[in-house]
């Protein structure tokens, strides 16, 4: 029971990560050290041994497979954060925007500083990895928003392009509902319970993540330490989208408010400290 609250309060905080534009839960994922076993989890969903089983009625065997205690744990977070923060962060970036962006900025920050210190040997091909996932993430960060049409087939695409990019560190999956012009109905589907928007969009993100957790898998399996700097990479890159003072117009009325930033940016690596080392004493 221990377990399963710490691995769903670690789903609380992705599910928050995610619903805020510019924020991943990747990067909350790698920094509690659950991230590996999420792909893994994952990718086993398409094994065909695991569908054998299920269809054998070993059920046990097949829940065995898939982490099935990890995954719902992880899941309950994941559902109770997103239902439940989905109106709060709108407000938050809405009413107080500078130290909002302030403290993820320092989440963001202090999340990239731990991913170096995990790296022992660095090599020439390991900067160019980082350097390359960083061009690639401000590219992403600085597009523009476009319009799109609000039919079936568009929410199930938004579904599951932004759940890849929200298993990314790095890449906010909601960021990515933002370019496509969808995070403000997904936000309002998911404060007003609008059951065929959410459908339509669940059955992209369960097709979009399966298919991608196979690919992750697959590049952590053969080229894990390059395919993981590459993704700090993107943590890095994200950066300029989260920048407090990206809005001109808070800055031409002067309204800064930096001691207030400053504070809400140590507070935001506090607590990433914090939940790294949580994390750490709890895989000894």
């Amino acid at each position: 029971m221990r377990k399963f609250i710490i691995n769903a309060l670690k789903g609380f905080g992705m599910g928050a990560a995610n619903v805020v534009p510019g924020v991943s839960g990747g990067t909350i994922a790698i920094l509690t050290g659950i991230y590996t076993d999420i792909v893994n989890s994952l990718d086993a969903f398409t094994a065909p041994q695991t569908w054998k089983a299920l269809l054998s009625g070993k059920f046990r065997e097949f829940w065995k497979g898939i982490n099935g205690n990890f995954l719902l744990a992880l899941g309950v977070g994941i559902i109770v954060s997103v239902f439940s923060l989905a109106k709060l962060m709108t407000l938050a970036i809405g009413n107080y925007p500078i130290l909002t962006w302030a403290f993820f900025f320092g989440l963001i920050l202090a999340s990239a500083a731990i991913m170096f210190t995990d790296v022992k040997k660095w090599s020439l091909t390991d900067v160019l990895m980082v350097v390359a996932g960083a061009v690639i993430a401000v590219v992403v960060c600085t597009l523009s928003p476009t319009e799109t049409p609000d039919t079936p087939l568009m929410l199930f695409l938004s579904g599951a392009i932004a759940i890849c990019t929200m298993i990314l560190p790095g890449v906010s999956g909601s960021f990515v509902l933002l370019i496509m012009g969808k995070y403000n109905d997904i936000m309002e589907a998911i404060s007003t319970m609008n059951i065929p928007v959410l459908a339509y969009f669940g059955i992209g993100c369960v097709v979009g993540i399966l298919a991608f957790a196979k690919l992750l898998h697959w590049l952590l399996q053969r080229w894990e330490k390059p395919t993981m700097l590459f993704l700090l990479g993107f943590v890095l890159g994200s950066l300029v989208k989260v920048w407090p003072w990206n809005d001109m117009s808070l800055v031409t009325d002067g309204n800064l408010q930096i001691p207030g930033a400053i504070i809400c940016c140590i507070a935001g690596i506090a607590l990433v400290a914090g939940l790294n080392y949580l994390g750490k004493k709890n895989n000894r």
